[in-house]
């Protein structure tokens, strides 16, 4: 099986924008399509950014047993299917998992080869400033992101490394390295 990275961290962290980085730097690396039942935000494209489903249809395929990991966040099922870390791993690219806590840390049960990042952003400010800075979201919806974000980042010693992702050049090169370095 190809190398697995399982990146986590509070919504609002960068993980995303980690990973577009982190791609540029090596095209071996490619990043599993979640599924979620959440509705696409502007811009993004089923089965690019995530599969969009439709709840029953999510829970059809739990029952099926086709995810590795899922969880429901807020209102809406996350999770990653079996298939797509089987399509990439015979591609022979490095997997890349972007991940809930939770989802992270049972896929690390499943595979103990799985390197896991936890990605923690600066300080609570800088993250309620990037949350807001979305414009995507009500009050009630970023006041609830910082709350199960700060239960998220109490499980950040349980993954094998933590990076703070400050300055977002300095945030690449090290998890380019922990990439590399496994």
């Amino acid at each position: 099986m190809s190398k697995i990275i399982v990146i986590s961290g509070p919504s609002g962290s960068g993980k995303n924008t980690v990973y577009d980085e982190l791609l540029r730097r090596d095209k071996s690396i490619a990043q599993t399509v979640s599924a979620t039942t959440r509705k696409p935000r502007e811009g993004e494209s089923n089965g690019v950014d995530y599969y969009f489903i439709s709840t029953e249809d999510f829970e059809n395929r739990i029952s099926d047993g086709e995810f590795i990991e899922y969880v429901k966040y807020g209102d809406n099922y996350y999770g990653t299917l079996k298939s797509e870390v089987q399509r990439l791993s015979d591609e022979q690219k490095t997997v890349v998992l972007i991940i809930d806590v939770i989802g992270a840390l049972n896929f690390k049960k499943l595979f103990p080869e799985a390197v896991t990042v936890f990605l923690l952003p600066p300080s609570e400010d800088v993250l309620k400033h990037r949350l807001c800075g979305r414009g995507t979201e009500s009050d009630e919806a970023i006041q609830k992101r910082l709350s199960i974000a700060k239960e998220e980042m109490r499980q950040a010693n349980k993954y094998d490394y933590r990076v703070v992702n400050n300055e977002l050049d300095k945030c690449v090169d090290e998890v380019f390295s922990i990439i590399k370095n496994n």
